[in-house]
């Protein structure tokens, strides 16, 4: 018993204690020409900084990829109509096929076609489950950086 323990251990420390880990992220079908498709409660749109603010039930979705939260920021390129960043808060789902991520805030940049979550992160894919201070998802490669006290649970038999 203390062998097997002792051999958990061993195997779990490396990413007990990691400082970065990177994981497969998405369903590989992201269509980053695909519309962004927004829905809330109420709009608030400021004409002078080129920004819009959504708030209450916000879902924003585009193809597979789908971000809940209670208000997100959307700031639009100084030079067209076009979205830059979108900036969400007050508790963040982001699920993109089989896998789901939850946070305190999440920044997704669409010229860059990344989206930042920090505070509480976790990451669930099936029956695990992964939670750091902050994930970086990577939607041209599908995979996701997290940071910052990583810690998972690495399940055994049935």
């Amino acid at each position: 018993m203390m062998r097997a323990i002792l051999v958990a251990v061993m195997l779990l420390w490396p990413v007990l204690g990691a400082a970065q880990t990177s994981v497969a992220f998405g369903s590989n079908t992201a269509n980053q020409n695909a519309p962004v498709e927004v829905s809330a409660d109420s709009l608030s749109v400021n004409q002078e900084n080129g920004t819009a603010v959504f708030t209450g039930n916000v879902v924003i979705g585009q193809g597979t990829l789908r971000l809940a939260a209670p208000r997100v920021l959307v700031v639009y390129r100084s030079d067209s109509q076009q979205i830059s960043r979108l900036e969400a808060s007050g508790g963040v789902t982001l699920v993109d096929g089989n896998d789901a991520a939850e946070a305190e805030t999440a920044n997704y940049n669409l010229d860059s076609r990344t989206i930042t979550m920090s505070g509480s992160v976790l990451l669930t894919q099936g029956p695990s489950a992964i939670t750091s201070d902050r994930m970086v998802v990577n939607l041209d490669s599908n995979t996701a950086q997290m940071t910052g006290r990583v810690k998972t649970v690495l399940q055994q038999g049935n």
